[in-house]
Protein backbone atom coordinates (compact mmCIF):
# COMPACT_ATOMS: atom_id res chain seq x y z
CA UNK A 1 0.00 0.00 0.00
CA UNK A 2 1.19 3.51 -0.79
CA UNK A 3 -0.04 6.99 -0.09
CA UNK A 4 -0.57 9.52 -2.89
CA UNK A 5 0.42 13.12 -2.20
CA UNK A 6 -0.42 16.00 -4.52
CA UNK A 7 1.22 19.36 -3.87
CA UNK A 8 0.22 22.65 -5.50
CA UNK A 9 -0.72 20.92 -8.78
CA UNK A 10 -1.64 23.06 -11.79
CA UNK A 11 -2.47 21.79 -15.28
CA UNK A 12 -3.32 24.00 -18.25
CA UNK A 13 -4.54 23.33 -21.76
CA UNK A 14 -3.71 26.51 -23.66
CA UNK A 15 -5.41 29.35 -21.82
CA UNK A 16 -7.72 26.98 -19.91
CA UNK A 17 -6.69 26.09 -16.36
CA UNK A 18 -7.95 22.54 -15.79
CA UNK A 19 -6.41 22.10 -12.31
CA UNK A 20 -5.58 25.02 -10.07
CA UNK A 21 -3.04 24.72 -7.21
CA UNK A 22 -4.45 21.44 -5.89
CA UNK A 23 -3.29 19.94 -2.60
CA UNK A 24 -4.51 16.47 -1.66
CA UNK A 25 -3.36 13.45 0.37
CA UNK A 26 -4.82 9.98 -0.23
CA UNK A 27 -4.04 7.46 2.48
CA UNK A 28 -2.56 3.97 1.88
CA UNK A 29 -5.27 1.45 1.01
CA UNK A 30 -7.94 4.13 0.72
CA UNK A 31 -10.79 3.95 -1.82
CA UNK A 32 -10.90 7.62 -2.78
CA UNK A 33 -13.46 9.17 -5.13
CA UNK A 34 -13.19 12.27 -7.32
CA UNK A 35 -16.59 13.82 -8.06
CA UNK A 36 -17.89 16.89 -9.77
CA UNK A 37 -19.78 18.16 -12.81
CA UNK A 38 -18.46 17.69 -16.37
CA UNK A 39 -15.35 19.76 -16.96
CA UNK A 40 -14.51 20.13 -13.27
CA UNK A 41 -11.03 18.57 -13.63
CA UNK A 42 -11.55 15.10 -12.11
CA UNK A 43 -10.45 13.12 -15.19
CA UNK A 44 -7.53 15.52 -15.76
CA UNK A 45 -6.38 14.82 -12.20
CA UNK A 46 -6.69 11.05 -12.69
CA UNK A 47 -4.72 11.19 -15.96
CA UNK A 48 -2.07 13.30 -14.26
CA UNK A 49 -1.71 10.57 -11.63
CA UNK A 50 -1.39 7.99 -14.43
CA UNK A 51 1.28 10.04 -16.21
CA UNK A 52 -0.73 10.79 -19.35
CA UNK A 53 -0.62 14.52 -18.50
CA UNK A 54 2.39 16.36 -17.14
CA UNK A 55 1.46 19.34 -14.93
CA UNK A 56 2.95 22.80 -15.44
CA UNK A 57 3.37 23.29 -11.71
CA UNK A 58 3.38 21.19 -8.56
CA UNK A 59 4.32 17.63 -7.74
CA UNK A 60 2.86 14.12 -7.34
CA UNK A 61 4.32 11.58 -4.90
CA UNK A 62 3.61 7.85 -4.70
CA UNK A 63 4.82 7.15 -1.19
CA UNK A 64 8.20 8.89 -1.00
CA UNK A 65 8.82 8.78 -4.76
CA UNK A 66 8.32 11.88 -6.89
CA UNK A 67 6.53 10.60 -10.03
CA UNK A 68 5.48 13.98 -11.42
CA UNK A 69 7.41 13.57 -14.66
CA UNK A 70 7.78 9.81 -14.70
CA UNK A 71 6.52 8.02 -17.83
CA UNK A 72 3.20 6.13 -17.41
CA UNK A 73 4.72 2.66 -17.83
CA UNK A 74 7.26 3.37 -15.06
CA UNK A 75 4.65 4.35 -12.45
CA UNK A 76 3.25 0.83 -12.06
CA UNK A 77 -0.37 1.91 -11.86
CA UNK A 78 -3.37 -0.14 -12.89
CA UNK A 79 -5.74 1.87 -15.11
CA UNK A 80 -9.32 0.94 -15.91
CA UNK A 81 -11.07 2.99 -18.58
CA UNK A 82 -14.74 3.77 -19.15
CA UNK A 83 -14.71 1.78 -22.43
CA UNK A 84 -12.78 -1.20 -20.88
CA UNK A 85 -10.47 -1.13 -23.99
CA UNK A 86 -10.33 -4.93 -24.38
CA UNK A 87 -8.67 -6.37 -27.48
CA UNK A 88 -11.51 -7.99 -29.49
CA UNK A 89 -9.26 -10.55 -31.24
CA UNK A 90 -7.80 -11.87 -27.96
CA UNK A 91 -9.34 -14.25 -25.46
CA UNK A 92 -10.09 -13.16 -21.90
CA UNK A 93 -6.87 -14.79 -20.66
CA UNK A 94 -4.82 -13.16 -23.42
CA UNK A 95 -6.28 -9.75 -22.62
CA UNK A 96 -5.38 -10.13 -18.95
CA UNK A 97 -1.89 -11.43 -19.81
CA UNK A 98 -1.06 -8.55 -22.18
CA UNK A 99 0.51 -6.25 -19.56
CA UNK A 100 2.63 -9.06 -18.15
CA UNK A 101 3.91 -10.02 -21.59
CA UNK A 102 4.93 -6.41 -22.21
CA UNK A 103 6.91 -6.57 -18.96
CA UNK A 104 8.69 -9.77 -20.15
CA UNK A 105 7.39 -11.86 -17.25
CA UNK A 106 8.22 -15.61 -17.57
CA UNK A 107 5.43 -17.58 -19.24
CA UNK A 108 4.76 -19.93 -16.30
CA UNK A 109 4.36 -16.97 -13.96
CA UNK A 110 2.07 -15.26 -16.47
CA UNK A 111 -0.25 -18.30 -16.51
CA UNK A 112 -0.32 -18.43 -12.71
CA UNK A 113 -0.95 -14.71 -12.24
CA UNK A 114 -3.64 -14.60 -14.94
CA UNK A 115 -5.45 -17.50 -13.26
CA UNK A 116 -5.24 -15.74 -9.89
CA UNK A 117 -6.49 -12.43 -11.32
CA UNK A 118 -9.45 -14.06 -13.08
CA UNK A 119 -10.33 -16.00 -9.93
CA UNK A 120 -10.27 -12.78 -7.89
CA UNK A 121 -13.02 -11.31 -10.10
CA UNK A 122 -14.81 -14.66 -10.49
CA UNK A 123 -14.13 -14.99 -14.22
CA UNK A 124 -11.89 -18.08 -14.34
CA UNK A 125 -14.55 -20.07 -16.23
CA UNK A 126 -14.47 -17.55 -19.11
CA UNK A 127 -10.72 -17.57 -19.83
CA UNK A 128 -11.03 -18.88 -23.40
CA UNK A 129 -13.89 -16.63 -24.53
CA UNK A 130 -13.59 -13.49 -26.63
CA UNK A 131 -14.86 -10.12 -25.32
CA UNK A 132 -17.82 -10.11 -27.73
CA UNK A 133 -19.06 -13.32 -26.07
CA UNK A 134 -19.32 -11.58 -22.68
CA UNK A 135 -21.93 -9.35 -21.08
CA UNK A 136 -21.09 -5.79 -20.11
CA UNK A 137 -20.60 -6.77 -16.48
CA UNK A 138 -18.30 -9.64 -17.45
CA UNK A 139 -16.22 -7.36 -19.67
CA UNK A 140 -15.93 -4.96 -16.75
CA UNK A 141 -14.59 -7.78 -14.55
CA UNK A 142 -12.02 -8.72 -17.20
CA UNK A 143 -10.83 -5.12 -17.42
CA UNK A 144 -10.48 -5.07 -13.64
CA UNK A 145 -8.50 -8.34 -13.67
CA UNK A 146 -6.18 -6.88 -16.34
CA UNK A 147 -5.53 -3.86 -14.13
CA UNK A 148 -4.87 -6.04 -11.07
CA UNK A 149 -2.64 -8.68 -12.68
CA UNK A 150 0.35 -6.33 -12.97
CA UNK A 151 0.22 -5.87 -9.17
CA UNK A 152 0.01 -2.10 -9.37
CA UNK A 153 1.05 0.29 -6.63
CA UNK A 154 -2.32 2.01 -7.04
CA UNK A 155 -5.48 1.50 -9.07
CA UNK A 156 -6.98 4.31 -11.17
CA UNK A 157 -10.61 3.94 -12.31
CA UNK A 158 -12.22 6.32 -14.83
CA UNK A 159 -16.04 5.98 -14.59
CA UNK A 160 -15.81 2.18 -14.88
CA UNK A 161 -19.53 1.51 -14.38
CA UNK A 162 -21.04 4.15 -16.65
CA UNK A 163 -21.73 1.67 -19.49
CA UNK A 164 -23.63 -0.81 -17.30
CA UNK A 165 -27.34 -0.93 -16.63
CA UNK A 166 -28.67 0.08 -13.21
CA UNK A 167 -28.84 -3.44 -11.76
CA UNK A 168 -25.30 -4.33 -12.83
CA UNK A 169 -23.96 -1.04 -11.49
CA UNK A 170 -25.32 -1.88 -8.05
CA UNK A 171 -23.72 -5.33 -8.17
CA UNK A 172 -20.34 -4.12 -9.43
CA UNK A 173 -20.05 -1.27 -6.91
CA UNK A 174 -19.60 -3.71 -4.08
CA UNK A 175 -17.49 -6.05 -6.20
CA UNK A 176 -14.98 -3.28 -6.89
CA UNK A 177 -14.83 -2.37 -3.22
CA UNK A 178 -14.34 -6.03 -2.26
CA UNK A 179 -11.46 -6.47 -4.71
CA UNK A 180 -9.75 -3.19 -3.75
CA UNK A 181 -9.89 -4.03 -0.05
CA UNK A 182 -8.86 -7.64 -0.60
CA UNK A 183 -5.76 -6.53 -2.53
CA UNK A 184 -5.18 -3.59 -0.12
CA UNK A 185 -4.94 -1.22 -3.08
CA UNK A 186 -4.83 2.54 -2.87
CA UNK A 187 -7.57 3.38 -5.37
CA UNK A 188 -8.61 6.64 -7.04
CA UNK A 189 -12.02 6.44 -8.67
CA UNK A 190 -13.57 9.09 -10.94
CA UNK A 191 -17.35 9.23 -11.24
CA UNK A 192 -20.24 11.64 -11.64
CA UNK A 193 -22.59 9.20 -9.86
CA UNK A 194 -23.25 10.46 -6.33
CA UNK A 195 -24.83 7.22 -5.10
CA UNK A 196 -21.82 5.26 -6.31
CA UNK A 197 -19.48 7.48 -4.31
CA UNK A 198 -21.65 7.64 -1.20
CA UNK A 199 -22.12 3.86 -1.07
CA UNK A 200 -18.55 2.55 -1.39
CA UNK A 201 -15.95 5.30 -0.93
CA UNK A 202 -13.80 5.79 2.17
CA UNK A 203 -13.41 9.48 1.37
CA UNK A 204 -14.18 11.77 -1.54
CA UNK A 205 -13.19 15.11 -3.04
CA UNK A 206 -15.68 17.40 -4.77
CA UNK A 207 -14.13 19.41 -7.62
CA UNK A 208 -15.42 22.40 -9.54
CA UNK A 209 -13.59 24.64 -12.00
CA UNK A 210 -10.28 22.91 -11.34
CA UNK A 211 -10.50 23.49 -7.58
CA UNK A 212 -11.15 21.09 -4.72
CA UNK A 213 -14.17 22.40 -2.81
CA UNK A 214 -14.35 19.80 -0.05
CA UNK A 215 -12.69 16.56 1.07
CA UNK A 216 -14.25 14.18 3.57
CA UNK A 217 -16.07 10.95 4.30
CA UNK A 218 -19.39 10.36 2.49
CA UNK A 219 -21.29 11.14 5.69
CA UNK A 220 -19.35 14.36 6.34
CA UNK A 221 -19.76 15.67 2.80
CA UNK A 222 -23.48 14.84 2.71
CA UNK A 223 -24.38 16.09 6.19
CA UNK A 224 -21.93 19.00 6.41
CA UNK A 225 -21.36 20.53 2.97
CA UNK A 226 -19.05 23.52 3.25
CA UNK A 227 -20.54 25.51 0.37
CA UNK A 228 -23.69 25.77 -1.73
CA UNK A 229 -22.07 24.07 -4.75
CA UNK A 230 -21.27 20.92 -2.75
CA UNK A 231 -24.72 20.84 -1.08
CA UNK A 232 -26.38 21.16 -4.49
CA UNK A 233 -24.21 18.52 -6.16
CA UNK A 234 -24.44 15.80 -3.50
CA UNK A 235 -28.04 14.70 -3.01
CA UNK A 236 -31.08 16.97 -2.88
CA UNK A 237 -31.54 19.91 -0.56
CA UNK A 238 -33.78 22.85 0.26
CA UNK A 239 -32.02 26.22 0.11
CA UNK A 240 -33.46 29.01 2.26
CA UNK A 241 -31.92 32.49 2.21
CA UNK A 242 -31.57 34.39 5.46
CA UNK A 243 -29.54 36.75 7.65
CA UNK A 244 -27.57 35.98 10.78
CA UNK A 245 -29.21 37.25 13.97
CA UNK A 246 -26.62 35.91 16.37
CA UNK A 247 -24.41 33.07 17.57
CA UNK A 248 -25.69 30.82 20.36
CA UNK A 249 -22.76 28.59 21.39
CA UNK A 250 -22.11 26.28 18.43
CA UNK A 251 -25.38 27.27 16.79
CA UNK A 252 -26.05 30.11 14.37
CA UNK A 253 -29.42 31.85 14.57
CA UNK A 254 -30.77 32.86 11.15
CA UNK A 255 -33.89 34.86 10.25
CA UNK A 256 -35.59 33.83 6.98
CA UNK A 257 -38.77 34.72 5.11
CA UNK A 258 -40.51 31.67 6.62
CA UNK A 259 -39.22 31.87 10.18
CA UNK A 260 -36.22 31.73 12.48
CA UNK A 261 -33.81 28.79 12.39
CA UNK A 262 -31.03 27.52 14.63
CA UNK A 263 -28.37 25.67 12.65
CA UNK A 264 -24.71 24.72 12.41
CA UNK A 265 -22.04 26.21 10.16
CA UNK A 266 -21.08 24.12 7.15
CA UNK A 267 -17.55 25.53 7.29
CA UNK A 268 -16.55 26.46 10.87
CA UNK A 269 -13.49 28.25 9.50
CA UNK A 270 -15.76 30.81 7.78
CA UNK A 271 -17.80 32.44 10.52
CA UNK A 272 -20.32 35.05 9.39
CA UNK A 273 -20.89 38.30 11.25
CA UNK A 274 -24.26 39.40 12.61
CA UNK A 275 -26.28 40.79 9.72
CA UNK A 276 -24.45 38.77 7.07
CA UNK A 277 -26.46 36.87 4.49
CA UNK A 278 -26.26 33.06 4.55
CA UNK A 279 -27.99 30.18 2.77
CA UNK A 280 -29.52 27.39 4.84
CA UNK A 281 -29.28 23.87 3.41
CA UNK A 282 -31.79 21.31 4.72
CA UNK A 283 -32.06 17.81 3.27
CA UNK A 284 -35.66 16.79 2.35
CA UNK A 285 -35.56 13.67 4.53
CA UNK A 286 -34.64 15.71 7.63
CA UNK A 287 -38.01 17.48 7.86
CA UNK A 288 -40.64 16.01 10.20
CA UNK A 289 -44.33 16.68 9.58
CA UNK A 290 -46.89 17.02 12.36
CA UNK A 291 -50.09 18.73 13.44
CA UNK A 292 -48.41 20.70 16.24
CA UNK A 293 -45.62 23.27 16.17
CA UNK A 294 -42.28 22.48 17.84
CA UNK A 295 -40.33 24.91 20.04
CA UNK A 296 -38.13 26.14 17.18
CA UNK A 297 -37.12 25.40 13.59
CA UNK A 298 -40.77 24.95 12.61
CA UNK A 299 -42.67 26.32 9.61
CA UNK A 300 -46.39 26.23 8.93
CA UNK A 301 -47.80 25.34 5.52
CA UNK A 302 -49.67 22.90 3.35
CA UNK A 303 -48.76 20.02 1.09
CA UNK A 304 -49.07 20.89 -2.58
CA UNK A 305 -48.02 18.28 -5.12
CA UNK A 306 -47.34 14.84 -3.66
CA UNK A 307 -45.82 11.66 -5.08
CA UNK A 308 -46.72 8.51 -3.13
CA UNK A 309 -44.20 5.68 -3.52
CA UNK A 310 -45.39 3.28 -0.82
CA UNK A 311 -42.53 3.36 1.67
CA UNK A 312 -41.92 7.08 1.08
CA UNK A 313 -43.84 10.12 -0.12
CA UNK A 314 -42.28 13.18 -1.75
CA UNK A 315 -44.09 16.42 -1.00
CA UNK A 316 -43.94 20.00 -2.21
CA UNK A 317 -44.63 21.79 1.08
CA UNK A 318 -45.69 25.40 0.57
CA UNK A 319 -45.02 27.87 3.38
CA UNK A 320 -45.21 31.65 3.02
CA UNK A 321 -44.75 31.49 -0.72
CA UNK A 322 -41.68 29.22 -0.39
CA UNK A 323 -41.86 25.63 -1.67
CA UNK A 324 -39.84 23.05 0.25
CA UNK A 325 -39.09 19.45 -0.73
CA UNK A 326 -40.04 17.08 2.09
CA UNK A 327 -39.62 13.28 2.04
CA UNK A 328 -41.68 11.29 4.56
CA UNK A 329 -40.93 7.65 5.32
CA UNK A 330 -43.97 5.47 6.09
CA UNK A 331 -46.20 8.31 4.81
CA UNK A 332 -49.15 9.51 6.87
CA UNK A 333 -49.93 12.92 5.41
CA UNK A 334 -51.34 11.97 2.03
CA UNK A 335 -54.84 12.31 0.64
CA UNK A 336 -57.36 13.90 3.02
CA UNK A 337 -54.74 14.41 5.75
CA UNK A 338 -52.89 16.84 3.48
CA UNK A 339 -55.84 19.23 3.13
CA UNK A 340 -55.21 21.08 6.39
CA UNK A 341 -52.33 23.20 7.67
CA UNK A 342 -49.38 21.19 8.95
CA UNK A 343 -46.10 22.00 10.66
CA UNK A 344 -42.69 20.98 9.32
CA UNK A 345 -39.84 20.94 11.82
CA UNK A 346 -36.17 20.08 11.66
CA UNK A 347 -33.38 19.46 14.18
CA UNK A 348 -30.74 22.17 14.50
CA UNK A 349 -27.96 19.70 13.57
CA UNK A 350 -29.70 19.16 10.21
CA UNK A 351 -29.80 22.88 9.35
CA UNK A 352 -26.49 23.84 7.70
CA UNK A 353 -25.67 27.53 7.32
CA UNK A 354 -23.51 28.23 4.27
CA UNK A 355 -21.57 31.45 3.83
CA UNK A 356 -21.69 32.83 0.28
Amino acid sequence: MISIRINNLTKRFGSTVALRNLDLVIQPGELFFLLGPSGCGKTTLLRSLAGFYIPEEGSIFFGDEDVTRLAPHKRNTGMMFQSYALWPHMTVAENVAFGLEERKIPRDEIRRRVAEALASVRMEAYATRKPNELSGGQQQRVALARALVVRPRCLLLDEPLSNLDAKLRLEMRMEIRRVCKEFKLTTVYVTHDQKEALSISDRMAILDGGNILQVGSPRDVYRRPTCKTVANFIGETDFIEGRVLGIDGELTVVETAIGRFHGVLGDPARKPAIGDGVTLSIRPECWKLGSEAQAFNTVRGRIGDAVYLGEVAQYDFVSGGVTLKIYELNPRFVGAAAETDLFASVEAQDVVALVA
